[in-house]
Protein backbone atom coordinates (compact mmCIF):
# COMPACT_ATOMS: atom_id res chain seq x y z
CA UNK A 1 0.00 0.00 0.00
CA UNK A 2 1.35 3.31 -0.81
CA UNK A 3 1.76 6.48 1.49
CA UNK A 4 -1.18 8.08 -0.77
CA UNK A 5 -3.01 5.05 0.09
CA UNK A 6 -2.42 5.67 3.97
CA UNK A 7 -3.41 9.17 3.66
CA UNK A 8 -6.68 8.43 2.09
CA UNK A 9 -7.67 5.73 4.44
CA UNK A 10 -6.53 7.29 7.48
CA UNK A 11 -7.61 10.41 7.61
CA UNK A 12 -8.09 11.44 11.05
CA UNK A 13 -4.37 10.05 11.81
CA UNK A 14 -2.66 12.08 8.90
CA UNK A 15 -4.45 15.14 8.90
CA UNK A 16 -4.70 16.23 12.72
CA UNK A 17 -1.61 18.99 12.59
CA UNK A 18 -2.32 19.62 8.86
CA UNK A 19 -3.41 23.02 6.84
CA UNK A 20 -5.92 23.31 4.80
CA UNK A 21 -6.98 25.96 2.29
CA UNK A 22 -10.45 26.50 0.28
CA UNK A 23 -9.75 27.75 -3.44
CA UNK A 24 -12.14 28.32 -6.39
CA UNK A 25 -15.27 27.99 -3.80
CA UNK A 26 -14.96 24.49 -3.40
CA UNK A 27 -11.26 22.62 -3.35
CA UNK A 28 -10.16 21.85 -0.58
CA UNK A 29 -5.91 21.46 -0.31
CA UNK A 30 -4.46 19.81 2.37
CA UNK A 31 -1.26 19.25 3.68
CA UNK A 32 -0.88 15.85 5.54
CA UNK A 33 2.84 14.73 6.57
CA UNK A 34 4.08 13.54 2.96
CA UNK A 35 0.58 14.35 0.86
CA UNK A 36 -1.28 17.24 -0.81
CA UNK A 37 -4.85 15.94 -0.46
CA UNK A 38 -7.15 17.50 -3.21
CA UNK A 39 -10.78 17.41 -2.44
CA UNK A 40 -12.95 19.01 -5.39
CA UNK A 41 -16.76 19.25 -4.58
CA UNK A 42 -17.24 20.94 -7.04
CA UNK A 43 -20.73 19.82 -9.29
CA UNK A 44 -19.81 18.53 -12.65
CA UNK A 45 -16.53 19.53 -12.06
CA UNK A 46 -13.58 19.25 -14.83
CA UNK A 47 -10.13 18.66 -14.09
CA UNK A 48 -7.74 22.04 -13.51
CA UNK A 49 -4.53 20.13 -13.85
CA UNK A 50 -3.03 21.48 -16.71
CA UNK A 51 0.17 20.12 -18.54
CA UNK A 52 3.24 21.75 -18.81
CA UNK A 53 4.90 20.43 -22.02
CA UNK A 54 5.67 18.05 -22.86
CA UNK A 55 3.59 16.27 -20.71
CA UNK A 56 -0.06 13.98 -20.40
CA UNK A 57 -3.44 15.83 -21.86
CA UNK A 58 -5.84 17.12 -19.67
CA UNK A 59 -8.08 14.79 -18.35
CA UNK A 60 -11.43 14.00 -16.14
CA UNK A 61 -9.91 14.43 -12.43
CA UNK A 62 -10.99 12.34 -9.76
CA UNK A 63 -12.98 13.88 -6.64
CA UNK A 64 -10.19 13.11 -4.74
CA UNK A 65 -6.28 13.47 -5.59
CA UNK A 66 -3.21 12.56 -3.09
CA UNK A 67 -0.35 13.69 -4.56
CA UNK A 68 3.45 13.23 -2.68
CA UNK A 69 5.27 16.16 -1.72
CA UNK A 70 7.78 13.94 -3.31
CA UNK A 71 6.45 15.12 -6.70
CA UNK A 72 5.72 18.78 -5.84
CA UNK A 73 7.93 20.79 -7.93
CA UNK A 74 6.85 24.63 -7.39
CA UNK A 75 3.74 26.57 -6.71
CA UNK A 76 3.24 30.00 -8.00
CA UNK A 77 0.41 33.00 -7.41
CA UNK A 78 -0.34 34.87 -10.70
CA UNK A 79 -3.17 37.44 -11.07
CA UNK A 80 -5.71 35.71 -10.61
CA UNK A 81 -4.65 31.57 -9.74
CA UNK A 82 -2.89 29.56 -7.17
CA UNK A 83 -0.33 27.08 -9.79
CA UNK A 84 0.75 24.13 -8.28
CA UNK A 85 3.63 22.39 -10.41
CA UNK A 86 4.18 18.53 -10.04
CA UNK A 87 5.56 15.24 -11.44
CA UNK A 88 3.03 13.04 -12.33
CA UNK A 89 3.46 9.65 -12.91
CA UNK A 90 2.72 8.35 -15.87
CA UNK A 91 4.01 5.00 -15.62
CA UNK A 92 5.60 3.04 -13.15
CA UNK A 93 9.37 4.41 -14.97
CA UNK A 94 8.28 7.90 -16.11
CA UNK A 95 7.29 11.24 -14.32
CA UNK A 96 5.75 14.54 -16.42
CA UNK A 97 5.03 17.71 -15.28
CA UNK A 98 1.47 18.50 -14.87
CA UNK A 99 0.15 21.40 -12.68
CA UNK A 100 -3.16 22.12 -10.90
CA UNK A 101 -4.63 25.79 -11.68
CA UNK A 102 -7.31 27.12 -8.92
CA UNK A 103 -8.54 30.65 -9.20
CA UNK A 104 -8.31 32.86 -6.25
CA UNK A 105 -9.88 36.43 -5.37
CA UNK A 106 -7.17 39.52 -4.16
CA UNK A 107 -8.73 39.06 -0.58
CA UNK A 108 -7.24 34.68 -0.21
CA UNK A 109 -4.05 35.88 -1.32
CA UNK A 110 -2.40 36.41 1.98
CA UNK A 111 -3.89 32.95 3.21
CA UNK A 112 -3.22 31.52 0.17
CA UNK A 113 0.18 32.61 -0.41
CA UNK A 114 1.30 32.03 3.35
CA UNK A 115 -0.11 27.89 2.78
CA UNK A 116 1.79 27.86 -0.44
CA UNK A 117 5.20 28.77 1.40
CA UNK A 118 4.18 25.91 4.21
CA UNK A 119 3.77 23.35 1.07
CA UNK A 120 7.36 24.36 -0.25
CA UNK A 121 8.71 23.77 3.17
CA UNK A 122 7.38 20.54 3.19
CA UNK A 123 7.83 19.50 -0.37
CA UNK A 124 11.87 20.38 -0.31
CA UNK A 125 12.50 20.39 3.24
CA UNK A 126 16.07 20.00 3.21
CA UNK A 127 17.23 20.14 -0.12
CA UNK A 128 18.23 23.10 -1.89
CA UNK A 129 15.73 24.74 -4.42
CA UNK A 130 16.12 26.28 -7.72
CA UNK A 131 19.20 24.20 -8.05
CA UNK A 132 22.02 25.91 -10.23
CA UNK A 133 23.07 22.78 -12.86
CA UNK A 134 25.59 22.49 -14.87
CA UNK A 135 24.68 19.48 -17.38
CA UNK A 136 27.39 18.59 -19.45
CA UNK A 137 25.91 15.90 -21.75
CA UNK A 138 28.34 12.95 -23.47
CA UNK A 139 26.93 13.00 -26.91
CA UNK A 140 28.35 9.18 -27.19
CA UNK A 141 25.92 7.80 -24.05
CA UNK A 142 23.37 6.15 -23.95
CA UNK A 143 23.55 4.96 -27.53
CA UNK A 144 24.00 8.29 -29.18
CA UNK A 145 20.79 9.36 -27.39
CA UNK A 146 21.98 11.15 -24.42
CA UNK A 147 20.68 14.55 -25.87
CA UNK A 148 17.31 13.44 -26.48
CA UNK A 149 16.66 11.54 -23.39
CA UNK A 150 17.66 14.76 -21.77
CA UNK A 151 15.22 17.21 -23.79
CA UNK A 152 12.66 14.66 -23.74
CA UNK A 153 12.62 13.25 -20.24
CA UNK A 154 14.84 15.52 -17.53
CA UNK A 155 14.98 19.45 -19.29
CA UNK A 156 10.96 19.83 -18.30
CA UNK A 157 11.51 18.35 -14.66
CA UNK A 158 14.76 21.34 -14.23
CA UNK A 159 12.58 23.89 -15.84
CA UNK A 160 9.50 22.65 -13.49
CA UNK A 161 11.59 23.54 -10.33
CA UNK A 162 12.90 26.27 -11.79
CA UNK A 163 16.22 25.28 -11.76
CA UNK A 164 19.00 27.39 -13.40
CA UNK A 165 20.76 25.48 -16.36
CA UNK A 166 24.08 25.83 -18.06
CA UNK A 167 23.91 23.01 -20.45
CA UNK A 168 27.64 21.63 -22.59
CA UNK A 169 28.16 19.03 -24.14
CA UNK A 170 31.65 17.35 -24.15
CA UNK A 171 33.59 16.87 -27.24
CA UNK A 172 36.32 14.23 -26.47
CA UNK A 173 36.97 11.53 -23.95
CA UNK A 174 38.43 13.36 -20.97
CA UNK A 175 36.69 16.53 -21.69
CA UNK A 176 34.48 16.67 -18.67
CA UNK A 177 38.07 16.78 -16.58
CA UNK A 178 38.80 19.81 -17.65
CA UNK A 179 35.27 20.85 -17.74
CA UNK A 180 35.71 19.96 -13.83
CA UNK A 181 38.83 21.17 -13.09
CA UNK A 182 37.90 24.90 -14.82
CA UNK A 183 34.67 25.19 -13.27
CA UNK A 184 33.49 28.22 -11.28
CA UNK A 185 32.70 26.54 -8.05
CA UNK A 186 30.68 29.92 -6.78
CA UNK A 187 28.14 29.70 -9.81
CA UNK A 188 27.07 26.13 -9.13
CA UNK A 189 25.37 23.45 -7.08
CA UNK A 190 25.77 20.57 -8.65
CA UNK A 191 27.30 18.91 -12.21
CA UNK A 192 24.99 16.74 -14.10
CA UNK A 193 26.22 14.03 -16.04
CA UNK A 194 24.07 12.74 -19.38
CA UNK A 195 26.10 10.03 -19.57
CA UNK A 196 26.87 6.84 -17.60
CA UNK A 197 29.48 6.30 -14.92
CA UNK A 198 32.01 7.81 -17.08
CA UNK A 199 31.01 11.29 -17.23
CA UNK A 200 31.32 11.30 -13.06
CA UNK A 201 34.44 9.68 -12.83
CA UNK A 202 36.09 12.31 -14.94
CA UNK A 203 34.17 15.10 -12.66
CA UNK A 204 35.48 14.06 -9.75
CA UNK A 205 39.17 14.02 -11.15
CA UNK A 206 38.43 17.15 -12.32
CA UNK A 207 37.32 18.89 -8.94
CA UNK A 208 40.35 17.01 -7.43
CA UNK A 209 42.88 18.67 -9.50
CA UNK A 210 42.30 21.92 -8.39
CA UNK A 211 44.31 23.10 -6.36
CA UNK A 212 41.18 23.56 -3.48
CA UNK A 213 40.46 20.37 -4.32
CA UNK A 214 39.37 19.13 -1.17
CA UNK A 215 36.77 22.29 -1.00
CA UNK A 216 35.56 22.21 -4.97
CA UNK A 217 34.96 18.68 -4.09
CA UNK A 218 32.60 19.13 -0.80
CA UNK A 219 31.36 22.46 -2.53
CA UNK A 220 29.86 21.18 -5.93
CA UNK A 221 27.82 17.56 -6.22
CA UNK A 222 28.03 15.44 -8.59
CA UNK A 223 25.04 13.88 -9.95
CA UNK A 224 24.20 11.61 -13.11
CA UNK A 225 21.48 11.16 -15.66
CA UNK A 226 21.56 7.47 -16.26
CA UNK A 227 22.34 7.04 -20.26
CA UNK A 228 24.66 4.61 -19.74
CA UNK A 229 25.39 0.92 -19.60
CA UNK A 230 25.44 0.80 -15.80
CA UNK A 231 24.37 3.74 -14.52
CA UNK A 232 25.95 2.96 -11.07
CA UNK A 233 25.61 6.68 -9.52
CA UNK A 234 21.74 6.63 -10.01
CA UNK A 235 20.85 3.33 -9.25
CA UNK A 236 22.70 3.84 -5.69
CA UNK A 237 21.52 7.39 -5.06
CA UNK A 238 17.88 7.56 -6.50
CA UNK A 239 16.95 3.60 -7.13
CA UNK A 240 16.35 4.23 -10.82
CA UNK A 241 17.38 3.51 -14.37
CA UNK A 242 14.78 6.07 -15.40
CA UNK A 243 15.69 10.05 -16.80
CA UNK A 244 12.87 11.51 -15.93
CA UNK A 245 12.56 10.07 -12.31
CA UNK A 246 16.07 10.77 -12.01
CA UNK A 247 15.70 13.91 -12.88
CA UNK A 248 13.07 14.54 -9.94
CA UNK A 249 15.98 12.78 -7.36
CA UNK A 250 17.85 15.65 -8.23
CA UNK A 251 15.71 18.41 -8.12
CA UNK A 252 14.81 16.82 -4.44
CA UNK A 253 18.30 15.57 -3.68
CA UNK A 254 20.29 15.85 -0.62
CA UNK A 255 23.97 16.88 -0.30
CA UNK A 256 25.42 13.97 0.65
CA UNK A 257 29.10 13.69 1.36
CA UNK A 258 30.16 10.59 -0.08
CA UNK A 259 33.92 8.33 0.54
CA UNK A 260 36.19 8.59 -2.20
CA UNK A 261 39.28 6.32 -2.89
CA UNK A 262 43.02 7.73 -4.00
CA UNK A 263 44.44 4.69 -6.71
CA UNK A 264 48.29 5.40 -6.98
CA UNK A 265 50.14 3.66 -9.75
CA UNK A 266 53.41 4.43 -10.53
CA UNK A 267 53.46 8.19 -10.19
CA UNK A 268 49.31 8.79 -10.95
CA UNK A 269 46.88 9.42 -8.55
CA UNK A 270 43.20 9.05 -9.12
CA UNK A 271 39.66 9.13 -7.58
CA UNK A 272 37.42 6.57 -7.89
CA UNK A 273 33.80 6.92 -6.56
CA UNK A 274 32.30 3.31 -8.04
CA UNK A 275 34.45 0.83 -7.56
CA UNK A 276 37.60 -1.14 -9.12
CA UNK A 277 38.14 -4.23 -10.32
CA UNK A 278 40.63 -7.12 -11.16
CA UNK A 279 39.88 -10.55 -12.71
CA UNK A 280 36.74 -11.58 -13.87
CA UNK A 281 34.52 -8.42 -13.41
CA UNK A 282 37.10 -5.99 -15.00
CA UNK A 283 37.64 -8.52 -18.17
CA UNK A 284 33.30 -9.22 -18.11
CA UNK A 285 33.25 -5.25 -18.31
CA UNK A 286 36.50 -4.01 -20.61
CA UNK A 287 36.58 -6.37 -22.72
CA UNK A 288 33.28 -6.11 -23.95
CA UNK A 289 33.58 -2.78 -24.91
CA UNK A 290 32.77 -3.75 -28.73
CA UNK A 291 29.34 -4.99 -28.13
CA UNK A 292 27.92 -1.53 -25.89
CA UNK A 293 25.15 -1.91 -27.88
CA UNK A 294 23.77 -4.57 -25.80
CA UNK A 295 23.80 -2.15 -23.02
CA UNK A 296 24.02 -3.68 -19.21
CA UNK A 297 23.53 -7.25 -20.77
CA UNK A 298 27.14 -7.09 -21.89
CA UNK A 299 28.34 -7.66 -18.26
CA UNK A 300 26.49 -10.80 -18.08
CA UNK A 301 27.61 -12.15 -21.36
CA UNK A 302 31.28 -11.59 -20.62
CA UNK A 303 31.32 -13.00 -17.82
CA UNK A 304 29.52 -16.10 -18.85
CA UNK A 305 32.18 -15.92 -21.53
CA UNK A 306 34.93 -15.38 -19.45
CA UNK A 307 33.47 -18.17 -16.68
CA UNK A 308 33.62 -21.15 -19.12
CA UNK A 309 37.40 -20.70 -19.53
CA UNK A 310 37.74 -20.62 -15.48
CA UNK A 311 40.89 -18.25 -15.93
CA UNK A 312 42.98 -16.84 -12.77
CA UNK A 313 44.89 -13.87 -12.37
CA UNK A 314 47.59 -14.76 -9.70
CA UNK A 315 48.05 -11.35 -7.95
CA UNK A 316 49.85 -10.33 -4.62
CA UNK A 317 47.10 -8.65 -2.42
CA UNK A 318 47.68 -7.09 0.97
CA UNK A 319 44.64 -5.23 2.43
CA UNK A 320 44.56 -2.56 5.74
CA UNK A 321 41.37 -4.95 7.27
CA UNK A 322 38.93 -3.36 9.84
CA UNK A 323 36.36 -5.77 9.97
CA UNK A 324 36.57 -9.20 8.51
CA UNK A 325 33.43 -11.39 10.08
CA UNK A 326 30.03 -10.92 7.90
CA UNK A 327 28.10 -10.40 10.73
CA UNK A 328 30.04 -8.23 11.99
CA UNK A 329 29.61 -6.13 9.14
CA UNK A 330 26.29 -6.86 8.90
CA UNK A 331 26.15 -5.03 12.26
CA UNK A 332 28.39 -2.08 11.30
CA UNK A 333 25.50 -1.54 8.17
CA UNK A 334 22.14 -2.14 10.66
CA UNK A 335 23.58 0.46 13.37
CA UNK A 336 24.71 2.64 10.67
CA UNK A 337 21.46 2.69 9.01
CA UNK A 338 19.45 3.48 12.27
CA UNK A 339 21.07 6.23 13.63
CA UNK A 340 19.55 9.20 13.96
CA UNK A 341 19.96 12.79 11.64
CA UNK A 342 22.05 14.26 13.89
CA UNK A 343 24.27 11.12 14.62
CA UNK A 344 24.44 10.29 10.90
CA UNK A 345 25.58 14.27 9.99
CA UNK A 346 27.06 15.12 12.88
CA UNK A 347 29.57 17.18 10.40
CA UNK A 348 27.07 19.51 8.68
CA UNK A 349 27.29 20.03 5.04
CA UNK A 350 28.49 23.81 6.08
CA UNK A 351 31.03 22.96 8.85
CA UNK A 352 32.49 20.62 6.01
CA UNK A 353 32.57 23.06 3.36
CA UNK A 354 34.55 25.31 6.13
CA UNK A 355 36.76 22.70 7.14
CA UNK A 356 38.04 22.16 3.40
CA UNK A 357 38.20 25.93 2.64
CA UNK A 358 40.49 25.89 5.66
CA UNK A 359 42.20 22.70 4.16
CA UNK A 360 41.35 23.21 0.61
CA UNK A 361 43.91 20.78 -1.16
CA UNK A 362 43.99 17.41 -1.54
CA UNK A 363 44.13 14.74 1.75
CA UNK A 364 47.36 13.42 1.80
CA UNK A 365 47.85 9.89 1.89
CA UNK A 366 47.44 7.94 4.78
CA UNK A 367 49.52 4.92 3.97
CA UNK A 368 51.35 6.48 1.14
CA UNK A 369 51.57 5.30 -2.74
CA UNK A 370 51.94 2.03 -4.51
CA UNK A 371 55.66 2.27 -4.72
CA UNK A 372 56.29 3.02 -1.09
CA UNK A 373 57.11 0.02 1.96
CA UNK A 374 53.93 -2.10 2.68
CA UNK A 375 52.95 -1.40 5.52
CA UNK A 376 53.77 -3.93 8.74
CA UNK A 377 49.92 -4.37 10.06
CA UNK A 378 48.26 -4.78 6.89
CA UNK A 379 46.64 -8.42 6.33
CA UNK A 380 48.40 -10.61 3.37
CA UNK A 381 45.90 -12.43 1.25
CA UNK A 382 46.61 -15.37 -0.65
CA UNK A 383 46.17 -14.26 -4.67
CA UNK A 384 47.50 -17.47 -6.54
CA UNK A 385 44.05 -18.74 -7.71
CA UNK A 386 42.21 -15.22 -7.65
CA UNK A 387 39.41 -15.47 -10.28
CA UNK A 388 37.84 -12.40 -8.92
CA UNK A 389 38.63 -8.96 -6.40
CA UNK A 390 36.21 -6.11 -6.65
CA UNK A 391 36.55 -2.95 -4.49
CA UNK A 392 33.70 -1.13 -3.97
CA UNK A 393 32.18 2.01 -2.07
CA UNK A 394 28.69 1.55 -3.41
CA UNK A 395 26.49 -0.67 -3.57
CA UNK A 396 24.77 -1.28 -6.69
CA UNK A 397 27.51 -1.47 -9.91
CA UNK A 398 24.69 -1.86 -12.53
CA UNK A 399 20.45 -2.67 -12.78
CA UNK A 400 19.80 -5.86 -10.30
CA UNK A 401 23.16 -6.09 -9.29
CA UNK A 402 23.66 -4.97 -5.74
CA UNK A 403 27.18 -6.58 -5.38
CA UNK A 404 28.15 -5.34 -2.14
CA UNK A 405 24.29 -4.90 -0.16
CA UNK A 406 26.94 -3.47 3.13
CA UNK A 407 28.33 -0.40 1.52
CA UNK A 408 27.78 2.84 2.98
CA UNK A 409 28.05 6.49 1.80
CA UNK A 410 30.59 7.86 4.63
CA UNK A 411 31.59 5.48 6.78
CA UNK A 412 35.13 5.95 6.14
CA UNK A 413 35.14 1.98 4.37
CA UNK A 414 35.33 0.24 1.28
CA UNK A 415 34.02 -3.17 0.75
CA UNK A 416 36.21 -5.62 -0.53
CA UNK A 417 35.36 -8.88 -2.38
CA UNK A 418 37.63 -11.66 -3.32
CA UNK A 419 36.63 -15.15 -4.71
CA UNK A 420 38.73 -18.10 -5.34
CA UNK A 421 39.12 -18.98 -9.51
CA UNK A 422 38.68 -22.73 -8.52
CA UNK A 423 35.52 -22.64 -7.46
CA UNK A 424 33.24 -24.70 -9.58
CA UNK A 425 31.25 -23.40 -12.54
CA UNK A 426 27.99 -24.15 -11.04
CA UNK A 427 29.08 -22.38 -7.85
CA UNK A 428 29.89 -19.51 -10.12
CA UNK A 429 26.80 -19.53 -11.94
CA UNK A 430 24.76 -19.38 -8.45
CA UNK A 431 26.77 -16.25 -7.69
CA UNK A 432 25.07 -14.45 -10.30
CA UNK A 433 21.86 -15.50 -9.26
CA UNK A 434 22.63 -14.98 -5.54
CA UNK A 435 23.50 -11.33 -6.17
CA UNK A 436 19.79 -10.62 -7.61
CA UNK A 437 18.11 -12.20 -4.95
CA UNK A 438 20.60 -11.07 -2.30
CA UNK A 439 21.59 -14.55 -1.11
CA UNK A 440 25.72 -13.45 -2.54
CA UNK A 441 26.52 -12.16 0.58
CA UNK A 442 26.09 -15.02 2.73
CA UNK A 443 27.67 -17.43 0.18
CA UNK A 444 30.69 -19.65 1.73
CA UNK A 445 32.84 -18.85 -1.28
CA UNK A 446 32.61 -14.92 -1.17
CA UNK A 447 34.72 -13.60 1.08
CA UNK A 448 34.36 -9.55 2.26
CA UNK A 449 36.12 -7.27 4.09
CA UNK A 450 36.04 -4.14 5.27
CA UNK A 451 38.58 -2.04 4.70
CA UNK A 452 40.42 1.19 4.63
CA UNK A 453 43.20 0.29 2.16
CA UNK A 454 44.86 -2.15 -0.35
CA UNK A 455 47.47 -2.90 -2.60
CA UNK A 456 47.29 -5.49 -5.55
CA UNK A 457 50.37 -6.41 -7.27
CA UNK A 458 49.36 -8.28 -10.67
CA UNK A 459 51.26 -11.42 -11.22
CA UNK A 460 50.96 -11.59 -15.46
CA UNK A 461 51.93 -9.27 -18.02
CA UNK A 462 48.80 -8.50 -19.72
CA UNK A 463 45.08 -8.37 -18.34
CA UNK A 464 42.46 -5.65 -17.18
CA UNK A 465 41.95 -3.77 -13.86
CA UNK A 466 39.00 -1.31 -13.82
CA UNK A 467 38.43 1.86 -11.96
CA UNK A 468 34.77 3.08 -11.57
CA UNK A 469 34.65 1.09 -15.37
CA UNK A 470 37.48 2.90 -16.89
CA UNK A 471 40.37 1.28 -18.05
CA UNK A 472 43.69 1.60 -16.08
CA UNK A 473 47.21 0.37 -16.88
CA UNK A 474 47.95 -3.38 -15.80
CA UNK A 475 50.40 -2.82 -13.20
CA UNK A 476 50.37 -2.45 -9.22
CA UNK A 477 47.74 -0.04 -7.95
CA UNK A 478 47.07 0.62 -4.15
CA UNK A 479 43.74 2.53 -3.00
CA UNK A 480 42.96 4.27 0.33
CA UNK A 481 39.58 5.82 1.40
CA UNK A 482 39.26 9.51 2.54
CA UNK A 483 35.84 9.62 3.97
CA UNK A 484 33.07 12.36 3.23
CA UNK A 485 35.45 13.81 -0.10
CA UNK A 486 33.27 14.14 -2.51
CA UNK A 487 29.72 15.52 -2.54
CA UNK A 488 26.39 13.46 -4.40
CA UNK A 489 22.51 14.22 -4.31
CA UNK A 490 20.24 11.22 -3.09
CA UNK A 491 17.44 10.54 -1.42
CA UNK A 492 18.86 9.08 1.93
CA UNK A 493 22.02 10.99 3.51
CA UNK A 494 22.93 8.15 5.03
CA UNK A 495 22.29 4.78 3.21
CA UNK A 496 22.17 4.04 -0.52
CA UNK A 497 18.91 2.98 -2.32
CA UNK A 498 19.57 -0.49 -1.91
CA UNK A 499 18.53 -3.82 0.26
CA UNK A 500 21.10 -4.38 2.76
CA UNK A 501 22.86 -7.68 4.03
CA UNK A 502 20.07 -9.69 5.17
Amino acid sequence: MSTSDLALEQPDAQLQHDSSITVDKAVSLTLSSDSLLVLDERSNHKSNRGCCAPCKSNIDSPKTVAISLYNILDAEINPTSLVITYAEHSHKDDVTVTALRYKIGDKEKPAVEAWMARLLDLAYGAAERRKRLKVLINPHGGKGNAASLYQKYAAPIFAAARCQLDVQATEYNGHAIKIAEELDIDAYDTVVCCSGDGLPYEVFNGLGKRPNGREALARVAVALLPCGSGNGLTWNCFGTGSNSIAALGIVKGLRTPLDLVSVTQKDSRTLSFLSQSFGIVAESDLATEHIRWMGAQRFTYGFLVRLLRRTVWPCDLAIKVVLDDKQAIKEHYRSYRLKGDEDADSLSDQKRIDAARKSPELPELQFGTVQDELPGDWETVPGETMGNFYAGNMAIMSKDTNFFPASLPNDGLMDVVTIDGNVSRSTSLKMMTEIETGGFFDMPEVKIRKAMAYRLVPRQKEGYISIDGERVPFEAFQCEVHPGLGTVLSKSKRIYEAEGPR
